[in-house]
């Protein structure tokens, strides 16, 4: 017999080098493709029913093993009752922390009141995180006669404790809400002005009036605030405008200024004694 016929090829000998390594990874080759094969199956049957069957079937078998919630962490509420915020997750206490839906949970939570934004995690074997971002409440909003708490973005907030809120600014009229924070934002580098002003009042959704603590208007133009703002804040410096006994100040011009001023106080009507004691002097 020939030598080189019986010596064993290279191919032969790396795979009787390898036979232990490839044992393995053949029989997960094969069960992997008898799991896609079964699973296929089951689709063509029921797409939807048989494979949510067995995706609950694998979480209550997780549950068996230890993967149940026994502990749901919430974070980040202040103003969202906690009954609330359990009646949104629909989580009890041993349910199967696999067959939690997260986004689910989470639609239902972002749909609270308070509730600007939610993020849910589960934390195996058995802890359910809930970290909930609430809306800060930034103006009380007065509007066809009724009063609103809102957000930054104008969004209301429904609450039941209005006057715990009294500190916030107001804005009043339709559209005001919308446009606050702006119109906040530019008041807050007057501090002057911000300080001696009581509300603000949108104009048929277009500008603003500063409604001021002494009963005065102030009458700022549509698109050129800051410009307004900036010229009110000089001339109270200059001449203690703001504090003057004014109806309006109309800075809607910008080459001009047109002041009213507060009508006269009508004078006390005179009693009888006091005409008598009149008469008499004379």
């Amino acid at each position: 017999m020939p030598r080189d016929a019986a010596r064993p090829s290279a191919l032969r000998l790396w795979l009787r080098r390898r036979r232990a390594l490839l044992r393995p990874a053949l029989l997960v080759l094969g069960g992997a493709a008898l799991l896609g094969g079964a699973v296929a199956g089951v689709a063509a049957l029921d797409p939807a029913g048989r494979l949510r069957a067995l995706a609950d079937d694998a979480a209550q078998l997780a549950a068996r093993a230890g993967l149940a919630v026994d502990e749901v962490l919430v974070e980040g509420r202040a103003n969202t009752p906690l009954e609330l915020v359990r009646a949104a997750l629909g989580v009890e206490r041993g349910d199967p922390i696999l067959g939690v839906s997260l986004t689910a949970a989470r639609e239902r939570l972002q749909a609270l009141p308070w509730v600007e934004s939610a993020h849910l995690e589960r934390r195996l074997p058995g802890t359910l995180l809930v970290r909930l971002t609430e809306r800060r409440p930034f103006a009380i909003w007065q509007h066809e006669g009724q009063f609103f708490l809102v957000d930054r973005a104008g969004v209301v907030i429904p609450t039941e404790r209005l006057d715990a809120h009294g500190n916030l600014p107001l804005v009043v009229g339709a559209g005001a809400a919308r446009h606050a924070a702006a119109m906040l934002d530019l008041l807050a580098g007057y501090p002057a002005v911000r300080d001696r002003t009581q509300a603000l009042v949108r104009v048929a959704d277009r500008r603003w009036n500063l409604r001021l603590a002494s009963g005065a208007d102030a009458l700022l133009p549509e698109g050129a605030e800051e410009a307004a703002l900036r010229r009110l804040d000089e001339l109270h410096r200059a001449h203690a405008l703001l504090d003057r006994p004014l109806a309006v100040l109309d800075l809607r011009l910008p080459d001009r200024l047109v002041l009213r001023p507060a009508p006269a106080a009508e004078p006390a009507a005179t009693t009888p004694a006091a005409r008598e004691r009149g008469s008499r002097r004379g």
